[in-house]
């Protein structure tokens, strides 16, 4: 679907919770509506697995930005920091995250539930729900016969 002229800032539309594709959408949502404590959190969060590199090569190098002047290795965004990153931003981060491995945003659910500011979100709800049955889907793969415990990303 195409945004009409007047939809300049079209809010992420949720799809089906069991839609995997759905989780960088819920991320973005999710960050766009948390306060700026649990917003760097999350940056925080998503940033570990990541090199240099990579982070030059996500949201026109945003995020590499930020991981300079907070230093190396250990990362602290600062809220004026929160200032130059977008929900699309955040949503491109996931994506790549998504792409080293599916455990550090699965491990996202932690810091949202550790965010009594977050407690009335649907959004955060729902996107807690999705990570956690996706943790559970995993973990049940993993127990069965015959299975190796590795993913095939």
């Amino acid at each position: 679907m195409t945004p009409t002229p007047h939809d300049s800032n079209p809010q992420p539309v949720a799809a089906p919770a069991t839609g995997e594709g759905t989780v960088p959408q819920l991320v973005a949502a999710t960050w766009e509506n948390a306060p700026p404590s649990v917003r760097a959190r999350v940056i925080e969060h998503l940033l570990q697995p990541l090199g240099v590199l990579s982070l030059v090569a996500i949201a026109d190098g945003v995020f590499a930005r930020l991981r300079f002047r907070a230093g190396w290795p250990d990362v602290s965004i600062l809220p004026q920091d929160l200032d130059r990153v977008s929900g699309a931003d955040v949503r491109a981060l996931v994506d790549f995250v998504e792409q080293v491995g599916t455990e550090v945003v699965d491990g996202l659910a932690q810091v949202i539930t550790a965010s009594p500011a977050l407690a009335g979100s649907a959004v955060a709800a729902v996107l807690v729900s999705v990570l956690l049955a996706r943790m559970h889907r995993r973990a049940r793969a993993r127990s069965l016969p015959g299975s190796s415990g590795v993913s095939g990303s």
